[in-house]
């Protein structure tokens, strides 16, 4: 559905919550993606590393890139992307981690609920 008023740029959010079972692995998946990086000057390579080494979550910034999810869509081009990683307590059973939650409280601001 698409008119002269709709806007050709659409958010897409996505929110994941990963169990890391391997830190070691995650680690050394950062470090080989940053060895990689050609254009990463040695100052900022240095910075890098260390982080990733200190935190997996700042590991799976480095190794998870929202280019990546979308980069073989037709038809689209990515215009901007964010994302962070952070350490958090998890209950699957926990009613705080609804994840309809908040498209329930965006649907009801749009006047969609």
């Amino acid at each position: 559905m698409s008119t002269p008023e709709t806007s050709r740029f659409v958010r897409l959010r996505v929110e994941l919550v990963l169990e890391v079972d391997d830190t070691d692995a995650v680690t050394k998946a950062a470090l080989q993606r940053i060895a990689g990086d050609p254009d990463l000057p040695a100052d900022e390579r240095a910075h890098a590393e260390s982080a990733v080494t200190e935190d997996t979550a700042e590991a799976l910034a480095y190794i998870v890139d929202p280019f990546d999810l979308v980069s073989e869509v037709p038809g689209i081009e990515l215009a901007q992307a964010s994302w962070s990683s952070e350490h958090i307590d998890y209950d699957p059973d926990s009613p705080d981690w609804d994840l309809d939650e908040d498209d329930a409280a965006q649907d009801e601001e749009n006047g969609l609920g």
